[in-house]
């Protein structure tokens, strides 16, 4: 006949505080349902910028320079990336590729000769063809070519229509600005020579005027006054231009990058920081409620010492009372931890619904690894307890 631990019961309540009971389910409670709804909100701000960041071909490419200050104003050498610096970036395991923008280190004039009455001094640049957006076939160049093709900055093409009635000159269509040829005139130390230009593509990506990269290093060899092979920009494939990792590197290196490329992943990191940190504070709340739990047990066990003694006399086994004297919280730990979990999963409903307005990249239901904390609480929590109870009485046998 199993043994029933229904007449014990009353004998191990003697004289017990109810309220510090309540305390620790209080306490256990608020901690869980902090330590919940901080990892959901963790989780919800992982989907959000992972599926909110705008990428191309899989990847995000941005351009970095050097931070200009007062202290290296006018000193090229401390503004340029090196050799030994670009392959630092190389390096980093965020950063899928790096292509350093080679401009020209001779003076350039561009106009339109008779078309146009346009005559203006620019750079020219030159970016590995891989990281350019868009990449017609006829941009080429070999040595003895006159004609030299031009993949033009969508945002330079607006900046000149918006300067044009100013200046007396026609605003242009880009289908009218891809069949005008331009003169490319470089100035070298001794010599001039004037190519043919055309542009033959727009770039929303690279805010530059490209060129074939071998045109320009053979160029730069031909009418600059040094080899030139460093660059004063680098353009990074990514991953993730959000990385926190990234930003963290880039601040670290004081290198400058547009900030609005990378403001949704600056917010992560501050928002990843809010809710680790009431994660934390969930958790030492948690801690906290069980150890005062394991206090009011102890009380009980210390205020039925004379009882228990008794029940361990007659010949019931410190085992079966632990397991039956713990046995007793496990409804309530269940109760708390499943109230905090339906809490939460309320807050995440209200959350996607009236604050997100039901974005695609959320979901309504509380992610699973929520539900698994939420299952290891009760584990911890039961073996937690059953352990110390069995411990006490064993000391007492």
């Amino acid at each position: 006949m199993a043994l029933s631990f229904k007449p014990v019961k009353p004998l191990l309540y003697t004289g017990t505080n109810a309220s510090s009971r309540w305390f620790s389910y209080i306490g256990l409670g608020i901690g869980v349902l902090l330590l919940l709804c901080s990892v959901q909100m963790f989780i919800n701000i992982q989907q959000l910028l992972k599926e909110g960041s705008i990428r191309k071909d899989g990847f995000d490419f941005v351009s970095i320079t050097k931070n200009i200050t007062n202290e290296t104003m006018g000193q090229p050498e401390k503004n340029l990336f090196h050799a030994d610096e670009i392959d630092a970036v190389k390096k980093q395991p965020f950063i899928a590729g790096v292509s350093p923008l080679l401009a020209n280190d001779f003076r350039v004039q561009l106009s339109a000769g008779n078309v146009l009455p346009f005559s203006t001094d620019m750079f020219l640049e030159a970016l590995d063809n891989d990281f350019i957006d868009t990449l017609p076939p006829n941009f080429t160049w070999k040595e003895g070519d006159q004609n030299i093709p031009i993949i033009l900055s969508s945002d330079f093409f607006e900046i000149y229509n918006i300067f044009a009635p100013g200046q007396g000159l026609p605003q242009l269509s880009k289908e009218t600005a891809m069949g005008i040829p331009v003169q490319i005139a470089c100035y070298g130390r001794d010599n001039t020579i004037t190519f043919s230009g055309r542009i033959v593509a727009f770039s929303d990506r690279v805010n530059s005027v490209l060129v074939p990269k071998n045109f320009l290093q053979w160029a730069n060899k031909n009418f600059g006054n040094k080899d030139r092979q460093d660059a004063s920009r680098l353009f990074l494939k990514l991953k993730d231009v959000n990385d926190p990792k990234l930003i963290r590197y880039l601040d670290a290196q004081h290198y400058v990058i547009n900030r609005d490329k990378t403001l949704l992943g600056r917010n992560k990191i501050v928002l990843q920081g809010i809710f680790s940190g009431l994660g934390i504070f969930g958790l030492l709340v948690v801690i906290l409620a069980l150890m005062l739990f394991s206090f009011y047990l102890q009380l009980v066990i210390a205020r039925s010492r004379q009882n228990l003694e008794l029940l361990l006399t007659l010949g019931y086994s410190p085992a079966w009372l632990g397991k039956h004297v713990s046995g007793q919280f496990v409804p309530v730990y269940i109760l708390i931890v499943l109230t905090a979990l339906i809490c939460t999963q309320v807050m995440q409903w209200a959350f996607h619904q009236f604050i997100m307005f039901n974005r695609p990249e959320l979901s309504s239901l509380v992610n699973w690894i929520v539900i698994l904390l939420a299952a290891a609480l009760v584990l911890m929590a039961i073996v937690t307890n059953a352990r110390l109870v069995k411990k006490l009485l064993y000391r007492l046998g």
